[in-house]
């Protein structure tokens, strides 16, 4: 048995001869994050005149114009791939269609004009392209007279909203809304209007979750009730499959999954199944699970947020979207 392993007289294989310092386990990592594949989430408040935090998401707030020119600046400086932009409209101005989210001088379409003239081409600007910030009732489209969300209404409304986050300059709109037949109706919206290059990221797979909690206090929702009827049953993972067809069929250059971590198997379907691009986004309560319970010393803070990161990415998703992103590409930009 002299200078042989234990193992039918080979030498004994030992995985861990690569993981022995940082340098060999930096040079054989198989998934690696890059800045440029993470988008910032971004919220800009119609009439403040400082930035107001978001309290069950630490680090987060609802920017003024100035200071969302200021982050999508920074997010630039830190190499980071896109900034998507969701508008958070005065209460007065909601309505039961959303009319802020078709106004040309509605906050959402200002902040788009305001981040193309600070940073050009040099960060891709995408919009959230749904109702439920915009409406006083908080569902993500039109309602019917008995309450419920009309489907070919709604797609109307998601038309326009198309054509006008396009003259503002957009480069990916992102339809959330889950309503069939969304990514078909935006797409024939912007080639009608001349906007053939403006790109359409579709949230293809929407689970109807309870992670989304701390967003709902970012965009001001107004919601009661729920979303089940036109978000995704979580139980299921089959049906995403047949969202993806039908959103690749109606012309959907990059496809997500939302929520990230809870759907990791999903985010690896959808991978497999595809040669477009993929993105995950790491939500608000996954966001706010890890900043909780760093602030309570349960866990270590940074390496939690890596290692999220990673995981999603190992799964399969080309691009995050992450309340982290410019953190996280400054870390990478260090070498860390």
């Amino acid at each position: 048995m002299s200078g042989h392993g234990r193992h039918g007289g080979f030498p004994a294989v030992r995985p861990r001869r690569l993981r022995t310092t940082p340098a060999m386990r930096r040079m054989v990592a198989e998934t690696r994050l890059h800045p440029a594949e993470l988008i910032l989430p971004a919220f800009v408040r119609e009439g403040v005149r400082e930035p107001v935090p978001v309290e069950s998401m630490p680090g987060v707030v609802q920017h003024t114009r100035d200071s969302l020119r200021k982050a999508a600046a920074e997010a630039v400086a830190a190499g980071v791939g896109g900034i998507m932009l969701f508008g958070v409209p005065e209460e007065a101005k909601k309505d039961a269609v959303g009319t802020p989210g078709t106004d040309p001088d509605g906050v959402l379409q200002v902040a788009i004009r305001d981040v193309r003239a600070e940073v050009g081409d040099d960060l891709v600007v995408m919009s959230d392209l749904c109702l439920d910030e915009h409406t006083d009732h908080g569902h993500c489209g039109v309602l019917d007279e008995r309450g419920r969300v009309d489907n070919d209404a709604t797609l109307e409304r998601y038309a326009e909203m198309a054509r006008a986050q396009a003259d503002a300059g957009v480069h990916v709109v992102g339809p959330s809304g889950m309503m069939d037949g969304q990514v078909g109706v935006v797409r024939a919206a912007l080639d009608a209007a001349g906007h053939q290059d403006v790109s359409i990221l579709a949230y293809t797979v929407k689970y109807a979750s309870a992670f989304y909690g701390p967003f709902r206090e970012a965009v001001g929702s107004s919601l009661t009730g729920d979303r089940k009827t036109y978000q995704q049953d979580g139980a299921n993972a089959r049906e995403a499959l047949r969202e993806l067809a039908l959103d690749l069929g109606e012309g959907a250059d990059m496809v997500m999954v939302k929520p990230a971590l809870p759907y990791l198997d999903v985010v690896r379907r959808v991978a497999d199944a595809v040669d477009v691009p993929v993105a995950a986004y790491q939500i608000s309560g996954e966001y706010a699970m890890v900043e909780a319970a760093a602030a309570n010393g349960w866990i270590d803070r940074d390496r939690a947020i890596m290692e999220t990161l990673t995981s999603v990415r190992r799964a399969g998703a080309g691009l995050v979207l992450t309340y982290w992103a410019v953190e996280v590409a400054r870390w990478l930009g260090a070498g860390r």
